[in-house]
């Protein structure tokens, strides 16, 4: 009779396991920068999920004008606070921005990577573009980073976040750097191509 009980109560009750978390890491592209946050790509992101019955969560610990070294140090917290299944690195905007080393950028990614598997998740990197007017020379230099980060480390990655996208007038916010609201489900659907292999 006590079996009986459980079972029912088993097939009655709602699942009540905790959802994995999808932790992101970025910038002002991820923190919905100069838009209203719902209209963001990580929110839109998280209707996905929902939609899609996927038992995950989204934690956007994304900071507008984040480098890769400020994010490097804020990460261990984060891994610990959180323990996501996956980590989504979207850095190194600012860095290239501002005219930082390339190989210090690297170093921190590198280290971001290292860390979030050793908490054991799995890792989206996602490349950003410079604007033309910082030079082919320098600009082809930033975005090798991220491809020899994920040939060497192994892991997945979205080369550009807003390829095809920035230089879009009508996708672009007036500062010419920022997606605009047009523009999210777009990113949405892009960063959804390469995640959704890496969710149980």
């Amino acid at each position: 009779m006590l079996n009986r009980i459980l079972l029912l109560l088993f097939l009655i009750l709602p699942n009540t396991a905790p959802a994995r978390i999808i932790l992101i890491v970025g910038d002002s592209l991820s923190a919905a920068w100069g838009i209203p946050v719902e209209q963001g790509w990580v929110s839109l992101l998280q209707e996905r999920l929902e939609t899609g019955g996927y038992p995950y969560q989204v934690v956007n610990a994304s900071i507008s004008g984040d480098t890769t070294a400020n994010a490097r140090a804020r990460l261990p917290r984060a891994l610990d606070s959180h323990k996501p299944s996956v980590v989504l690195l979207e850095l190194g905007g600012n860095d290239g921005l501002r005219g930082l080393s390339l190989a210090e950028m690297k170093s921190n990614l590198g280290a971001m990577i290292s860390s979030a598997h050793e908490a054991g998740a799995k890792i989206l990197l996602v490349g950003v573009q410079l604007p033309p007017n910082y030079g082919p020379r320098y600009t082809e230099r930033f975005q090798a980073v991220y491809s020899e980060l994920a040939r060497e480390r192994e892991v997945t990655l979205l080369p550009s976040l807003v390829d095809g996208i920035g230089t879009e007038q009508n996708l672009m916010q007036p500062d010419g750097i920022h997606p605009n609201s047009v523009a999210q489900p777009l990113i949405r659907d892009r960063v959804w191509k390469e995640l959704e292999p890496l969710l149980d």
